[in-house]
């Protein structure tokens, strides 16, 4: 029997279609459907569960510079209640995870990192450790709850005084007493939209997701499984683990350069990706102006030359066309280019376009 999150019977209750995800049984929607949920998390809310994220504490003296060393980003500059996005590289310099760290002070840190990778991840963070560093798993006792949408704060502010919300992205507060539950509220997500994660104790997690979601009724808040989960992603052009990035892919190569700074002393992959050189990939969006679907691991060709293959891809439910992203030769297909997806022995076109996909500063001015 896979594992359940805390959340397992909630889900049941608001009729969720359990598949297996990660190693855990999650909801990979409601009745309300996939579409539903996702432009409920547009135009207004939506309720995630991710209790299957790994959560590891790094305390210490020495956990600063264990983190710098472990991660792509550079830490020293970090406040107090930041959360700062970063990859955890292997020595060839491809991607072990994706992982978010938040710091509570200057000794202690919470690595969010993927379910999928959280016992490879830990074992990593064991095996590179030095000096005076305590590391912990929390996994197993924390939740996680994400809050998504532009009524986030409305809702919110119903629980809590405004005073009491993380005030900029990236940013978090805890110990933060939500009507009688000990949470850490960060003003993070997955969806490309404005919205919080929210974590609490295995225990209290069932009451906060009811209080939720009663609390959100009247806004349009609605709970949301794996599928809306991904296609709000794959519109905001957030990498996945497995699918834009991998043991053999670079952090450079997929274009998270932002999260990598060469100019630190040392970290694990630097010298294999200072080797490397230039990229001589690129991750692209692409816009299906053909009939069909992409999905991932399909042949792209530029002027009927395979150029690269499609990482993820679907049908987006907000911009009404089908849209995918690819790793594709660097320059082979630049902005407004066209190219061919082989989707099942039969070519599609598409053109290359500007990523993210979907910008809510830019498509809510349209609604």
């Amino acid at each position: 029997m896979k594992p359940k999150t805390p959340l397992y019977d909630s889900h049941l209750k608001c009729g969720g279609a359990m598949v297996s995800f990660a190693g855990y049984l999650l909801p990979v929607q409601y009745p309300t459907g996939i579409i539903a949920e996702h432009l409920a998390v547009r135009n207004a809310a939506g309720l995630f569960d991710v209790s299957h994220m790994g959560e590891i504490i790094l305390g210490g003296q020495d956990a600063l510079n264990n983190l710098n060393y472990l991660m792509t980003n550079d830490f020293t500059s970090m406040k107090d209640g930041q959360v700062r996005y970063s990859l955890m590289c292997c020595d060839n310099g491809g991607c072990i995870d994706d992982v978010l760290v938040y710091r509570f002070h200057q000794n202690r840190y919470m690595i969010v990192v993927n379910a999928s990778n959280r016992t490879k991840d830990l074992e990593w963070i064991t095996k590179y450790r030095s000096g005076d560093v305590r590391i912990l798993d929390i996994s197993d006792s924390t939740a996680q709850i994400a809050l998504q949408g532009p009524r986030s704060k409305d809702i919110m502010l119903r629980l809590v005084p405004e005073n009491l919300l993380p005030h900029k992205y990236y940013h978090f507060l805890y110990d933060i007493d939500l009507k009688g539950i000990n949470a850490l509220i960060s003003q993070t997500g997955y969806t490309g939209e404005f919205g919080y994660e929210i974590y609490t104790s295995n225990a209290d997690a069932p009451k906060l997701w009811d209080m939720l979601l009663q609390t959100g009724k009247d806004e349009g808040l609605i709970p949301c499984g794996l599928g809306a989960r991904d296609t709000l992603r794959l519109e905001a052009a957030m990498p996945l683990y497995g699918h834009e990035m991998d043991e053999n892919i670079t952090p450079l190569e997929t274009g998270l350069n932002f999260g990598v700074k060469m100019n630190k002393d040392d970290f694990i992959g630097k010298k294999a990706m200072q080797e490397k050189g230039e990229p001589n990939i690129e991750r692209v969006g692409l816009k299906i102006t053909g009939r069909g679907i992409a999905r991932e691991r399909q042949d792209v060709y530029s002027n009927n030359r395979k150029t690269g293959y499609t990482t993820s891809g679907t049908h987006s439910p907000f911009l009404k066309y089908p849209i995918a992203m690819a790793l594709l030769e660097k320059g082979s297909a630049p902005i407004g280019s066209k190219v061919e997806i082989d989707v099942r022995g039969k070519r599609i076109e598409a053109e290359v376009i500007q990523m993210p996909f979907y910008k809510p500063e830019i498509h809510n001015q349209k609604k």
